[in-house]
């Protein structure tokens, strides 16, 4: 039985990581997090795939904004008079 919850524990905290954008270093919240979820699934017996999904890290769905010099480059000069 502590196998069987270890590998819940393992799946929930990988699936975290994957959720957050897999972030380096995060390792022991994910697995604190994944024990934590995975006991509330067995005191409540409802599965954790009907939770929420965990907040992502923050800029980890934002697209990295173009260079200016880029930029200057699409932007058409005024003609100087």
């Amino acid at each position: 039985m502590a196998d069987d919850r270890q590998e819940r524990i393992r799946n929930r905290a990988h699936q975290i990581w994957q959720q957050e954008g897999q972030p380096a270093g995060q390792h022991e919240r994910h697995w604190h997090q994944a024990a934590a979820d995975v006991d509330a699934e067995h005191a409540t017996g409802t599965s954790s795939v009907a939770k929420k999904p965990a907040k992502k890290a923050a800029g980890a769905d934002k697209a990295k904004a173009a260079p200016k010099e880029a930029k200057a480059a699409k932007k058409p000069s005024k003609p100087k008079s």
